[in-house]
């Protein structure tokens, strides 16, 4: 007999035995997404076995599929809130994302992105559900949550840690078709893990029902069909950066002007909270375009210009890129919750906004050690590995004072009935700072296809020093007009 939900929540002990299973289908598909994210820029710019696009272009094509990664999301939460259900869902996406790894195993060179396309559109309908179904496993009041998610992010970071080194490591010693195929492989092993032991999640996950009973099957039947239609789409607007920019000069000022619209039903109070959500979006747009510098511009770095030794150990530069912030997180995230727990009985905790501000000085002073890179460089342009990994380092501490509660502040500072769109809101964020960054890694990049390495340092390291002073500047205003952003927030811790 199948569980209730009362039964699943009212496990004994720290952790729900449907969580380990939820937190290996995550892990794997990370696996699979932080290996193809890892590989994507490196690929794009091989004169040999890739595509042998410039630098600048290579840059922007990233941000634009990341983009679409982030903004699809949006819709496939949407999707599986209304029609599918978050288990048939993420099993859909998985589907898709196994058809676009394949397809890149096939014939990279050929059918990037088309492979891409359908990897684009899988992970919208997988990525924002499996959470969803992580939070289900409690009751509102459990103080085991917390514990829960920090379980979980602990999966997202090993997956990503092991994907992000072993698929660009293996495109680089082997071939990239047998990297993309490894992706397949992992995301195939994800998708069992959860098709074996979903039984165990009893109601949770399945498809919503109205008064009138469950949804008519055309309404599924149509939303695959929809979601494969759009495959063509995605495709040429990712190839096509133009038409990129115009879907975000579109989507995100309609978004705001629908929610400027929605806020004028609500109280003063409401507003303020609505305008402090606001706050915390722009600054996260700004966090995120620095942050994901990592996939495309420190990628082409770690590439061009690190030499692989790390203390007398012979590693893989874009490996140690594409993991060593996953490694971080895995190591320090339960030590600064427990400051943040120590400080908070001592009453000398930050509030949200100052640790907001507190992640964006981190991140100046990573890449202002990115920059200092330049200073230990060889005659032929190669630089410490050490060093780089050192600004990655300081960078995770900025991620931990932010990632973590973004999601959290949103569903604290929204109406009931706006909460979907502000989560949306976030989500989109996240897109427009991945599209930032492809802006702002092509700006860096030389058009020279035959620039040397030594030249390439010089321009990235140049442009690292310029991203270092504009997080400086957001965090220092950030801190200076928390007072201002806490009283908008009213009771809102």
């Amino acid at each position: 007999m199948a569980n209730t939900v009362e039964d699943i929540q009212n496990f004994r002990g720290q952790y729900p035995k449907q969580l380990w299973y939820l937190f290996f289908s995550e892990m794997w598909e990370r696996f699979s997404f932080y290996g193809m994210r890892g590989m994507l820029t490196v690929f794009m710019v091989d004169k040999a076995l890739g595509l042998g696009m410039a630098e600048d272009t290579a840059n922007l094509q990233y941000g634009a599929t990341q983009a679409f990664v982030y903004a699809f999301t949006f819709i496939g939460g949407l999707f599986a809130d209304k029609i599918l259900g978050f288990r048939r869902s993420l099993f859909w996406g998985g589907l898709l994302m196994i058809a676009g790894s394949c397809i890149l195993a096939y014939n990279p060179q050929q059918l990037f992105f088309l492979g891409i396309a359908f990897t684009v559109v899988g992970t919208g309908f997988f990525k924002p559900n499996i959470s969803t179904m992580v939070g289900a496993l409690y009751h509102d009041g459990d103080t085991r949550r917390d514990a829960g998610f920090s379980l979980f992010y602990a999966g997202i970071n090993v997956g990503a840690l092991l994907g992000g080194y072993a698929c660009i490591a293996i495109a680089k010693s082997y071939s990239w078709n047998l990297a993309f195929g490894l992706a397949a492989i992992v995301m195939t092993i994800s998708l069992l893990t959860f098709v074996f032991t979903q039984r165990s999640l009893g109601p949770i996950g399945l498809p919503p029902t109205s008064d009138k009973g469950t949804q008519p099957k055309w309404y599924a039947i149509a939303t695959y069909i929809g979601s494969l239609a759009a495959i063509p789409l995605i495709m040429v607007m990712v190839e096509k950066t133009e038409y990129t920019d115009w879907f975000m000069y579109i989507i995100g000022p309609c978004t705001l002007l629908y929610l400027i619209v929605e806020g004028l039903r609500y109280s003063r109070e409401e507003q303020r909270k609505l305008l402090a959500a606001m706050v915390f979006i722009f600054f996260s747009i700004l966090f995120w375009a620095f942050f994901e510098q990592s996939g495309g511009s420190l990628n082409l770095f770690a590439s061009n210009n690190l030499q692989g030794d790390f203390m007398g150990i012979q590693l893989d530069p874009n490996g140690v890129n594409n993991s060593a912030n996953s490694l971080f997180v895995i190591i320090f995230a339960p030590l600064l919750g427990l400051l943040w727990v120590w400080m908070s009985k001592r009453r000398t905790e930050p509030n949200t906004v100052v640790k907001f501000g507190l992640g964006f000085l981190f991140l100046a002073l990573a890449f202002y050690t990115f920059y200092t890179t330049r200073f230990f460089a060889d005659a032929n342009g190669m630089t410490s590995l050490e060093l780089f990994t050192l600004a990655y380092f300081i960078i995770t501490f900025g991620e931990l004072c932010l990632s973590p509660i973004g999601l959290s502040i949103m569903t604290k500072l929204s109406p009931k009935s706006l909460q979907g769109v502000m989560m949306g809101m976030w989500f989109l964020a996240s897109a427009y700072g991945q599209y930032v960054a492809g802006i702002l890694g092509a700006g860096m990049a030389l058009p020279d296809p035959n620039a040397s390495p030594a030249d390439k340092l010089i321009s990235y390291t140049d442009g690292y020093s310029q991203l270092a002073l504009y997080a400086l500047i957001a965090g220092v205003v950030l801190i200076a007009i928390a007072p201002q952003v806490r009283k908008l927030m009213g009771e809102v811790k």
